[in-house]
């Protein structure tokens, strides 16, 4: 059978494969494939009354449950754009995404994080969107919070209850809404997807049907997913993992998608026994917050089969650890960015040292090169191949210098490639700084700390400094119930690293800055040392 060349036709597929395989699951909503596409129907019958034409854009800012996931693709079956809204961004963040992308519609979380996203946009100017749809707040035992108190509600004329949707849709029949779906290309833009914004005003990546599908297929190949996995998603659906290695993978394989409103330890562990969860990605501190749970031996964990995670630095302790400790049958790395969402992933079969010193080998068609201008093994890691994003939304300058004439991606990400084609990125080009004229990747120095006894986690960056221009500044996270001292911190460092390499500068903190995607964010942590 021919793979579905555009999401709606997953959807379509994946109902009638296995129309009474578990779909989604989210509390007290089991849907099947059969009935997540006949909900989906309803969410496109909904935006063609609303006058949602092809090619129109359609903003969601809502956290992971089932409502996100039927919105988004009940959007794509009416032949819109899914503009992905991130839940952590302010109301004046998150307004000049829906702004610039020119939304037709909005569906927007009530209250969420204690703050009531439909109020911060109004208060930040929200204008000129004629549609917009209010997803109920997930309950305090979904979301994993206890109660709280948020922000005033919205007024009543602030578009659609989504308990309203049946009225709406029901003007708009099954069939002309199946019409619509089928109707959408390959080739039209599915997504834009906004970077994250840490170095910088974020910028729309478009992907269309067809690259989205591809990476997705790509990474569950990957993965070796099947009908049988059960998928904990814990990535934010708004970010480029959550959503295409996550809800797409799942609609091309038949997995089952489990949302994670907000991760909770102890929480993610009750769903793992309860669902009896295969696969869990993440960052690398979903995973040590794992290991470092004291109620971890309370949990029947035994149903995971597979981890993947991924980042410019996932300690090789960790990884070791995971393999070791927890009930992870297969441990990989995987390399992206929301430019090219997936570019490398290891494989199961891939040997311990590989998995954890590299990010896997090329997928999803991509080409891997990397640039270095003095000739070294290190430099630039650039991506060419069918599936690099289509370009920036409303941005040609951007756009041609982020690919080159030539289609390649240059990534702003420093790695090397060994003879077997395999990566590792070693830091992002701007984290690099040079101390008494020698270059100092922060990532090098957060592997050694790594292995250092009452170490949760660290990021280093460089400071000013008056005689050598820059030096580390290392920012660590003990371990519970370890207390651990800067002279114990350099004195480790000193006996694995060159003495430029070291860190003048230790801060010990109960937790790093990050953005949603889990990213430590670097420029918050220069900007507090300047």
């Amino acid at each position: 059978m021919p793979e579905p060349r555009t999401i709606p036709g997953a959807l379509a597929d994946a109902a009638a494969r296995w129309p009474d395989g578990e779909a989604l699951v989210d509390g007290e909503v089991r849907l099947s494939w059969a009935e997540l596409r006949d909900r989906v129907t309803t969410l496109t019958r909904f935006f063609l009354a609303e006058g949602v034409r092809p090619g129109d854009r359609v903003a969601v800012q809502a956290p992971n449950t089932w409502h996100w996931v039927v919105a988004a693709l009940g959007a794509l079956a009416a032949g819109a754009t899914l503009v992905p809204v991130s839940t952590r961004f302010t109301g004046p963040e998150a307004w000049d995404v829906v702004r610039r992308a020119r939304a037709r519609a909005l569906v927007v979380a009530t209250e969420f994080l204690g703050v009531d996203r439909l109020a911060q946009l109004r208060a930040a100017g929200l204008t000129a969107v004629p549609t917009i749809l209010r997803v109920p707040a997930p309950t305090a035992r979904e979301s994993g919070l206890s109660a709280h108190r948020v922000a005033p509600l919205s007024t009543p004329d602030d578009g659609f209850d989504w308990a309203e949707l049946d009225n709406r849709a029901v003007q708009v029949s099954v069939e002309d809404a199946a019409a619509r779906a089928a109707a959408v290309r390959a080739d039209q833009v599915s997504d834009v997807l906004f970077t994250s914004g840490t170095t910088g005003r974020s910028k729309g990546a478009m992907s269309s049907h067809a690259q989205a599908l591809d990476v997705a297929m790509a990474w569950a190949d990957c993965a070796q997913l099947t009908d049988k996995d059960r998928y904990l998603v814990v990535n934010p659906f708004f970010h480029s993992f959550g959503y295409k290695a996550g809800i797409l993978a799942c609609l091309l394989t038949g997995a089952t998608i489990v949302p994670m409103a907000v991760f909770d330890v102890e929480r993610a562990m009750a769903l793992i026994e309860r669902e009896r969860i295969t696969v869990l990605p993440g960052a690398p501190t979903l995973y040590r917050s794992l290991l470092d749970s004291p109620a971890r031996a309370r949990y029947d964990l035994s149903s995971l089969r597979l981890a993947v995670t991924g980042a410019a630095t996932v300690p090789v302790a960790l990884v070791e650890e995971m393999r070791a400790e927890l009930t992870f049958d297969c441990v990989l790395t995987a390399y992206g960015l929301t430019e090219a969402v997936m570019a490398t992933m290891c494989r199961p079969g891939d040997d311990a040292a590989t998995v954890a010193r590299s990010c896997g080998r090329a997928a999803a068609g991509f080409e891997v090169r990397v640039d270095s201008p003095d000739g070294s093994d290190t430099g630039e890691v650039l991506l060419r191949g069918p599936n690099v994003m289509l370009g920036y939304l409303d941005d040609a300058e951007a756009t041609a210098q982020a690919i080159d004439p030539d289609g390649w991606l240059h990534t702003g990400d420093i790695g090397r490639l060994d003879d077997r084609g395999y990566l590792t990125i070693t830091d992002r080009l701007k984290d690099m700084y040079i101390c008494g004229g020698f270059n100092v990747y922060p990532a090098e120095v957060e592997q050694a700390l790594a292995r250092l006894g009452g170490v949760a986690e660290s990021a280093v960056v460089g400071v000013p400094d008056p005689r050598l221009g820059e030096v580390g500044r290392a920012f660590v996270v003990p371990r519970p119930g370890t207390a651990l001292r800067t002279e114990d911190v350099l004195a480790f460092c000193r006996e694995r690293l060159a003495g430029y390499k070291v860190p003048r500068l230790v801060e010990f903190r109960a937790e790093l800055p990050r953005n949603a995607s889990g990213k430590v964010l670097k420029t918050s942590l220069r900007k507090e040392s300047t």
